[in-house]
């Protein structure tokens, strides 16, 4: 099956742009990525719940991809998430959602506070309301230090990139790395997403953290339907203290620990990643599944 490009209006008619995947009668299931990633980090994720039955629709949050950037500097947790509930309420058919890093805390802030019952499952891919603080800062510092001056070359992005996950073999610059770049007229390479929107995150740190977590376990706390956190097994994000702090909050929520795996859970271990996924979601909403 091939994907589909489509746009969703989201909060104040905010362009999101969206690919589709699966049979037209599926069971509908938004796919959110982390931070600083498009909606091809879904790419083989989607295409095995297309080939279950499932209708996928991959999202770049707003400042993302191909997504709108926000030219008020709106993303806050709150403008993702009010996209996700615009989005699920254009599709017709209560979706379930999947969420990765910010992509899941907006899922948690959707259901949880913003429009409750909007959504028909939520999966978390390694995000809870407490975070290590390490870990955090070790993702804002990736996407900070080159927000600004980008690159000279696809090269020296790939290098970067490695540097960053090193426990993954090093790999040239292909031509899938162009589609997390943008070649600005000076030349130069750019990540694309909306520099605004690290700002905003580096200020909210500052500001206000432990708000903002006791904020996300308020959230967490109201979700009635059914949840599933996957953490990467040797994640510097979630801790085991952070599942059985989220666990006390959902106490109902299904709980699959990817070996081999850090935050990067999709891109590390797909195949056992992607088993998860769809163990989850047939046990869910197997029975509404339409080919």
């Amino acid at each position: 099956m091939s994907d589909q490009s489509i746009t969703f209006a989201g909060q104040s008619g905010l362009t999101i742009a969206a690919s589709i995947n699966g049979p037209e009668r599926g069971f509908p299931v938004i796919l959110a990525h982390g931070g600083g990633q498009t909606r091809r980090a879904w790419k083989a994720v989607t295409e095995l719940l297309a080939s279950h039955g499932f209708r996928t629709i991959a999202v770049d949050l707003r400042g993302h991809g191909e997504s709108a950037w926000a030219s008020d500097g709106a993303y806050h947790i709150s403008d993702f998430a009010a996209d996700l509930v615009a989005i699920a309420s254009a599709i017709g058919k209560k979706p379930a959602i999947i969420g990765a890093s910010l992509g899941g805390i907006a899922g948690i802030m959707a259901e949880g506070e913003c429009a409750p019952g909007s959504f028909s499952s939520l999966t978390l891919v390694d995000i809870t309301p407490q975070m290590e603080p390490g870990g955090v800062a070790r993702v804002v510092g990736f996407m900070t230090a080159h927000a600004r001056e980008g690159f000279a070359s696809t090269e020296e992005a790939a290098r970067v990139i490695s540097e960053y996950m090193p426990h993954r073999p090093s790999r040239k610059a292909s031509s899938g790395l162009a589609n997390y770049l943008r070649r600005k007229e000076d030349g130069r390479y750019y990540w694309h997403w909306d520099p605004a929107f690290i700002d905003g995150m580096m200020r909210r740190r500052g500001d206000s953290s432990d708000q903002g977590s006791a904020e996300l376990s308020a959230a967490a706390a109201s979700l009635k339907l059914p949840v599933h956190l996957i953490r990467g097994g040797s994640s510097d994000l979630v801790s085991p203290e952070a599942v059985k702090h989220f666990q006390g909050l959902v106490p109902h929520a299904a709980y699959s620990d990817i070996a081999n795996a850090t935050h990067m859970v999709v891109g590390d271990q797909n195949d056992a990643f992607g088993q998860s996924i769809v163990n989850f979601l047939l046990r869910t909403h197997g029975s509404e599944l339409k080919s």
